[in-house]
């Protein structure tokens, strides 16, 4: 096989909002952008497992749109700074980001494969992975669209399964799929377990681009003409190209499995041999964390006695368990989360509720991330408000002002550079400065290290939406 018949175009899928991880993983900073399992976030780890050593080209990710630029900044941090990044502006399921990333790389190479994959999976042996895929690699260059399955080792319940049928060609490892089954009941599962033609649905694809757009053109011709017309109006935003709006949101929001493997004649599979795990809940993050002797996950600022087979996680207030047994309890700075692990696929429900009783935590993050870093509200009372403020070096909030509040910041540490209408002020650490009601203003870190200042708002009115951006690096409005 020559180098250039192993070009594979990554495509990553960064949808997702991971609601079944909450309260760790929410809407505003999901799953995918956390360090779960090791200092890589899971998207760095997917960038970096497909990147390099000959077999891919640069990655495509289709992201929502709110994550753009921390995207954008762990890729960066991975050692991966070609990406071409996809903007949705609505979540659609995976068979329109899937067409809208085929369409893109055919207008480079009308024969190019794709590897679409999920960026919130585990894969615990990368080398097995990369033999994985180019033991598929031959079938998708003829024309099948290759699907991954792992081999079940627990009669689950949660997962999709493929039924794999005859071998392509002899000891090829790729079959034929012969059929899907959704989530079994656990009778059902059992039964699969003991047959090795039952494989779980990863969820990862490698697939011809021209043989993908022309399954949709007959099996999902809706989600195609709202792929193409979507990326017909597009704009550059930034780095970032934006789908339209308007068009996509007429997709239909739906599964590249519904849409095109259930109907295709040329699906196929490889029963995978990688560690592989889609950390759908928290009993999925436990079993392949590090555990102690007490089969526990202890993880951040956590105490435990007499405790067995628990996850434990302290990101906020302390975490004590006595004399308890499979239970997960998550502590964040403003949500402890107590569960048995046989009830953590409920998750999800919680969040819906608090959705819908409009509670902040159900989408947001203490931490409310910015291109330029994040902020954290501290305390607040009646006419005033008191934030912690981190700025990336390099980086620099918008020239901006407010017609409600005023601000004075303190200088924690790192180093600032602080306009104020016509002046430009240096400040170091302990420093401060009074930015009064009305002032055009913007906050810069010129270092090396990140900028934290502590703010204090006054004034009759502090929401988020009192800014005038006059000029911002970001294009935001």
């Amino acid at each position: 096989m020559t180098p250039t018949d192993r070009l594979i175009v990554p495509v990553l899928l960064s949808g997702g909002t991971g609601s079944r991880l909450w309260p760790l993983s929410r809407e505003a900073y999901p799953k995918q952008l956390l360090s779960l399992l090791g200092e890589k976030t899971l998207l760095q780890q997917t960038a970096m497992r497909t990147s390099g050593n000959g077999m891919f080209t640069r990655p495509v990710v289709v992201a929502n749109a709110e994550h753009r630029f921390v995207i954008g900044e762990q890729l960066r941090e991975a050692g991966i700074d070609d990406a071409k990044i996809i903007l949705e502006p609505t979540g659609r399921n995976t068979a329109p980001a899937v067409a809208v990333a085929a369409l893109i790389v055919m207008e480079r190479d009308p024969d190019a494969i794709i590897l679409a994959t999920p960026v919130d999976h585990w894969i615990g042996n990368p080398k097995a992975f990369l033999e994985a895929v180019e033991l598929g690699l031959k079938a998708a260059q003829s024309g099948k669209l290759v699907l991954f399955g792992m081999r079940p080792s627990h009669p689950a319940t949660g997962f999709g399964y493929i039924r794999a049928g005859d071998e392509l060609s002899k000891d090829s490892g790729v079959h034929a799929v012969s059929g899907f089954v959704e989530k079994p009941d656990a009778v059902t599962a059992e039964a699969y377990l003991a047959d090795s033609r039952y494989l779980w649905n990863s969820g990862i694809f490698l697939l011809p681009a021209r043989q993908l757009v022309e399954e949709l053109r007959t099996h999902a011709p809706d989600v195609l003409d709202a792929a193409q017309q979507a990326l017909a109006d597009a704009a550059t935003d930034l780095d970032f190209l934006r789908l339209d709006e308007a068009a996509f949101s007429r997709a239909p929001s739906i599964s590249i499995d519904y849409a095109v493997m259930e109907h295709t004649q040329h699906a196929a599979v490889v029963a995978a041999d990688f560690e592989w795990n889609d950390i759908g809940s928290w009993s999925a993050l436990w079993s392949v964390a590090a555990k102690n002797t007490a089969e526990n996950v202890e993880i951040g600022d956590v105490v435990s006695e007499d405790s067995k087979g628990c996850y434990l996680r302290g990101e906020g207030p302390l975490v004590a368990a006595l004399g308890v047994e499979n239970l997960v309890i998550t502590a964040t700075p403003d949500v402890v989360l107590v569960t048995t692990r046989g009830r953590d696929q409920d998750v999800g429900k919680l969040v819906q509720r608090l959705k819908a009783n409009g509670h902040q935590s159900a989408t947001q993050t203490p931490n409310v991330h910015r291109p330029w870093g994040y902020y954290q509200s501290i305390h607040a009372g009646d006419r005033f408000q008191v934030k912690r403020i981190t700025v990336n070096p390099g980086a620099k909030l918008s020239l901006q002002k407010h017609y409600h509040r005023a601000e004075h910041w303190v200088v924690v540490n790192g180093t600032a550079i602080v306009t104020r209408d016509d002046e430009e002020i240096l400040l170091r650490e302990n420093e401060s400065i009074f930015v009064p009601l009305g002032c055009m203003h913007r906050l810069e870190n010129p270092g090396k290290v990140p900028l934290n200042l502590i703010e204090v708002q006054s004034g009759a009115y502090l929401g988020e939406d009192d800014i005038v951006r006059v000029q911002d690096i970001y294009a935001r409005v």
